[in-house]
């Protein structure tokens, strides 16, 4: 299908990328997913090429490049490929525009250079044990000494993407009560460094899917932390997470999207390949009827990914544009993927398979980032209800 958003740049940095991927993620697939990570070398390659730092300005080592249009690039080769780069799209796609929306000068010369480089790795500890969607119940504390020169922060988080390779941590917690008129108010990022004293990282998680990206339990004892290190407005990280959660919910999109894609590209192989009957997979009727309504719902899920894409590198991504793109693209690519698997009989089953791996890998995309019904309740807001 044609990709009227793209131009020259975009295409050669596709092939650049696709020829990256054949020859430093396929082959250290099995590795990386038994590993349950990718390998540090593998972060700095994709740094060595650029791709962790497409969109951050020249002065930190980045390519200055507006929108997230490469990075689209980057998620749709990734799925075609059948591949993984890790946790390299959250690290650059969604942490790293915090530092670099809310950062200070100082903050950006000291953090950023090395973010795009692969040697600092980033990850974001919202979620905890008994918070999930209702951030505003967050209990990891930090209060700030009494010369003023640093915080003690103490709490538990989980669900941490990136959380047993991380260099450093932008954690979200509570620097003052909650005033009861605004739950929201009183909430904080620090950034954390992993070689800090108190700083544990717990359990790597056993998840269904996404097995060569690291997701862990982290642990704050009694960490200090410089005030240097926070980041923003003291009690201003609601409205910081607000600010970025409509580039997030994009990225989740065009994931989603891709690899609604690339699902249907491995059935319409497999089924042309495979052989019942003496005939075809591809050559029986329902085949191609159930093929046909895949095709045309990646086609619409992409259609507003791409959108989103181009509303967002004019300024013009609202929250509720973001919800319904998230929304559509993730639920599509949920029913895309199921039915491609079908069309795989058993060895759909079977992780050596792509299918299978997509089939695991995308069912968390309804999840992170807001889930499905929170969308459906921004959507609903916004349209006065």
């Amino acid at each position: 299908m044609p990709r009227m958003m793209f131009n020259e740049e975009h295409e050669a940095f596709r092939e650049m990328i696709r020829d990256f991927l054949a020859k430093e993620a396929v082959p250290h697939l099995e590795d990386w997913l038994a590993a349950k990570a990718v390998s540090r070398d593998f972060y700095r390659k994709l740094g060595a090429l650029g791709v962790l730092g497409i969109e951050v300005p020249e002065e930190y080592g980045g390519g200055a490049q507006r929108g997230h249009h490469f990075g689209a690039v980057l998620a749709e080769e990734v799925a075609r490929a059948g591949a993984t780069v890790g946790t390299a799209m959250t690290h650059a796609n969604i942490i790293l525009p915090y530092l670099l929306r809310f950062g200070t000068e100082e903050q950006k010369r000291r953090w950023v250079p090395g973010c795009v480089s692969g040697d600092t790795m980033l990850s974001i500890a919202m979620t905890e044990p008994g918070t999930g969607s209702d951030l505003a119940g967050i209990r990891t504390s930090a209060k700030l000494s009494e010369d003023g020169t640093h915080y003690v922060l103490s709490g538990a988080k989980t669900f941490i993407t990136g959380g047993t390779q991380c260099d450093l941590i932008l954690v979200v917690c509570r620097t003052s009560p909650a005033p009861a008129e605004n739950r929201r108010k009183g909430l904080s990022i620090l950034v954390v460094d992993a070689t800090s004293e108190g700083f544990t990282v717990g359990r790597s998680l056993h998840k269904i899917g996404l097995h060569a990206s690291d997701t862990a339990e982290l642990s704050f004892d009694d960490v200090r932390v410089p005030v240097e290190n926070l980041l923003g407005e003291e009690g201003d990280a609601f409205s910081c997470l607000g600010k970025n959660l409509a580039r997030e919910r994009l990225v989740i999109a065009v994931q989603a999207a891709a690899a609604a894609d690339a699902a249907v590209r491995f059935a319409r192989a497999y089924t042309q390949d495979r052989q019942v009957f003496g005939k075809p997979v591809a050559s029986f009727q329902n085949t191609k009827f159930v093929l046909a309504e895949c095709a045309t719902e990646t086609e619409t899920a992409r259609l507003m990914a791409y959108e989103a894409l181009e509303r967002d590198a004019h300024g013009e991504l609202t929250a509720d544009y973001a919800a319904m793109a998230k929304l559509h693209c993730t639920e599509a690519a949920g029913r895309v993927i199921d039915k491609c698997l079908q069309l795989h009989g058993g060895y759909g089953y079977m992780l050596e398979y792509p299918i299978a791996r997509l089939y695991a890998d995308t069912r968390v995309m309804r999840i992170y980032g807001g889930t499905s019904e929170v969308m459906k309740t921004i959507i609903a807001k916004s349209i006065g209800l």
